[in-house]
C-alpha cells in the first residue's frame, strides 16, 4: 500500500509542470485495470440454475421476464391442460407458472446485478472552488479518489462472485423445492379423489343394503336390531364420504396454488387413481455419500464459508486502514492588475489514525464469524447423513407396507367378501357378520389406497433428502376412523 502512494506521488511531481484538470481524471481511471469489471449476463444467471436442476427434473427452468417468453410459457401450459394432468406435466407447470418461483428468479437478477455493481470501482469525487477578491481571484479543482476501495476491488469482487454463485444455487434450490411440493401435491389429491370414489360406491352400496333392510323390517323378515346396525353403517358410510368430498377439495386447491393456476385454467383434468407400485423399490447402498455431494443447501454453506474465509482475510489485512483517501488538486491563481496567471497542482491524502481502534474489534468479529459458519457447516453435514438415512428408510418401509396391501392384504380381503357373502345367501351367517365383513374391507380399501400414496409422498422425500434438504411432509392422517362394530356392540 505505502509503495502505491509512493509510486503516486512521484508520477504526480514528476507531471507537476504539465498537469491539467482533464490528465488528473486519466490518473485515477488508469487504477481501473486494478479488477476486471463484471458485466450482466444475457440469461440472468439462470443458465446455472437449469443445470444445477437437470439432471433431477429433466423439464424446462425459465426466467419469465419479457412478454415474448411469458407468450411461449403461456402456450405450453394451456398444452399441457388440454390432456389429464402426469405428475411430470404436473411439475412442467407449475416451473413455468409458479409466481412465487418466479419471484425467487427475480432475486437472482437482483443478487447479478448486486455482483456487478461490487465489481466496480468507486467513482471519483469532482469538486471546483472559486474564491474572488479585489485584486485576485483563484479556482481550485479536486478529484478525490478512494485508494483503499481501489486497492481491495479484486478481492471484494471475488467475494461478490462467490456470493452470486450462491445466490444460484439457492434458486436452485427453490426450483427442487417447488418441484417437490407440486408432486406431493399432486399424489395427494390423486388418493384424496381415489379415495372419494372409493367410499361413495361404497355409500351407494350401502344405501341400497339400508333400503332392502326398511323393506324386510316392515314386511316382518328383518328385526329391528339387524335394521338398526344397517341405517348406522349407511349413515356411518354417508359421513366419511362427506369427509372424504372435503379432503379431496381441499388437496386439489393445493395442488392449484403448487400450479399457480386460475380461471379457466381451474378445470383441469386428474388421473382416477394412484400410479401402480414400481416392481422394486429403489436402492441406495450409499445414500449418505449422495447427500453429502448432491445436497444444494451443503455446496451453499460451503461457498458462504469459502466467501467468509476470503472476507475474514480482507479484514485482517486491512485491520489499521480504514480510510485512504488521495486527492489531486489543481489551483490556478490569476492577478487581475497585473494579468499575470500562476497554476499549482498538487496532491492531499486523507489517512484515519487508530487512536482507539487498532481493528481487532474487527478481526475478532470477522474470525467468530467465520468459525459459527464451520460449526454450523459440521452440523448441516451431520444432519444431512441422518436425514438422508432416516428418508432412505422411510422411503424401504413404506413401500413394504404398501406392497403388502397390495399383494396380501386386499385379495385375501376380497376372498373374505366373497366367502361371506356366500355363507350369508346360504343363511350359514347373520347380518352382523355381514356388515363386520363390509365395514373392514373398506377400512382395508381405503387404508391399502393411503398406503399407495405414503409411497409416493415417501419417494418425493427421498428425494429431497439427497437434494435439497427439505423436509417432507410424511403420511397423511387416514380419513377411515370408524369404530369397529365389535366395540359398538359386543354382540
Amino acid at each position: 500500500m505505502l509503495a502505491f502512494l509512493g509510486a503516486a506521488c512521484a508520477a504526480m511531481t514528476r507531471r507537476r509542470a504539465i498537469l491539467r484538470a482533464g490528465a488528473l481524471t486519466g490518473i485515477l481511471m488508469g487504477a481501473l485495470p486494478l479488477a476486471a469489471c463484471k458485466t450482466l449476463s444475457s440469461d440472468g444467471g439462470m443458465d446455472a440454475v437449469a443445470s444445477a436442476t437437470g439432471d433431477a427434473l429433466s423439464k424446462d427452468v425459465a426466467a419469465i421476464r419479457t412478454p415474448e417468453q411469458a407468450a411461449v410459457a403461456r402456450a405450453k401450459i394451456e398444452q399441457l391442460l388440454r390432456r389429464p394432468l402426469t405428475v411430470g406435466s404436473a411439475v412442467q407447470i407449475a416451473l413455468l407458472n409458479n409466481r412465487g418461483l418466479q419471484a425467487a428468479y427475480n432475486e437472482l437478477g437482483i443478487a447479478e446485478a448486486t455482483m456487478v455493481e461490487a465489481s466496480l470501482p468507486p467513482s471519483p469525487t469532482f469538486s471546483l472552488q472559486h474564491i474572488s477578491g479585489q485584486v485576485e481571484f483563484e479556482i481550485e479543482r479536486r478529484i478525490v479518489a478512494n485508494i483503499l476501495a481501489l486497492a481491495t476491488l479484486p478481492a471484494r469482487t471475488e467475494i461478490a462472485g462467490e456470493q452470486f454463485r450462491e445466490a444460484q444455487l439457492r434458486a436452485a434450490q427453490e426450483t427442487l423445492r417447488v418441484a417437490a411440493e407440486t408432486r406431493r401435491a399432486f399424489y395427494r389429491s390423486i388418493a384424496a379423489l381415489e379415495l372419494s370414489g372409493f367410499l361413495n360406491d361404497s355409500e351407494a352400496a350401502a344405501q341400497s343394503a339400508s333400503d332392502l333392510a326398511k323393506r324386510l323390517s316392515e314386511s316382518g323378515g328383518m328385526n329391528k336390531l339387524d335394521r338398526a346396525r344397517e341405517q348406522v353403517f349407511h349413515a356411518e358410510i354417508a359421513a366419511q364420504v362427506e369427509k372424504a368430498r372435503q379432503q379431496a377439495i381441499s388437496e386439489r386447491e393445493g395442488l392449484v396454488r403448487a400450479l399457480g393456476v386460475s380461471g379457466s385454467d381451474l378445470p383441469f383434468k386428474l388421473p382416477k387413481s394412484l400410479p401402480a407400485l414400481p416392481a422394486r423399490p429403489r436402492n441406495f447402498p450409499s445414500v449418505e455419500m449422495q447427500a453429502l455431494a448432491r445436497r444444494l443447501d451443503l455446496q451453499i454453506a460451503r461457498i458462504d464459508l469459502d466467501a467468509m474465509a476470503k472476507s475474514y482475510g480482507l479484514t485482517r489485512t486491512t485491520r489499521f486502514l480504514n480510510l485512504l483517501d488521495v486527492t489531486a488538486v489543481g489551483k490556478t491563481a490569476v492577478d487581475r492588475l497585473r494579468g499575470e496567471h500562476i497554476r499549482d497542482l498538487g496532491f492531499e491524502a486523507a489517512i484515519q489514525i487508530p487512536l482507539f481502534d487498532f481493528g481487532e474489534v474487527r478481526v475478532r468479529k470477522a474470525e467468530e464469524t467465520y468459525m459459527e459458519a464451520v460449526n454450523r457447516l459440521v452440523e448441516m453435514s451431520v444432519n444431512a447423513r441422518s436425514q438422508a438415512r432416516e428418508a432412505y428408510q422411510a422411503y424401504r418401509s413404506a413401500y413394504g407396507i404398501a406392497a403388502r396391501y397390495r399383494d396380501e392384504v386386499l385379495p385375501l380381503r376380497q376372498t373374505i367378501a366373497d366367502e361371506t357373502s356366500l355363507r350369508y345367501n346360504a343363511m350359514m351367517t347373520d347380518v352382523f357378520g355381514l356388515l363386520t365383513e363390509a365395514r373392514e374391507r373398506i377400512a382395508s380399501r381405503a387404508s391399502g389406497i393411503e398406503a399407495q400414496r405414503d409411497f409416493w409422498l415417501s419417494n418425493v422425500d427421498l428425494d429431497s433428502a439427497i437434494l435439497t434438504g427439505s423436509p417432507g411432509v410424511g403420511s397423511q392422517p387416514s380419513l377411515m376412523a370408524m369404530p369397529s362394530l365389535d366395540e359398538a356392540d359386543p354382540h
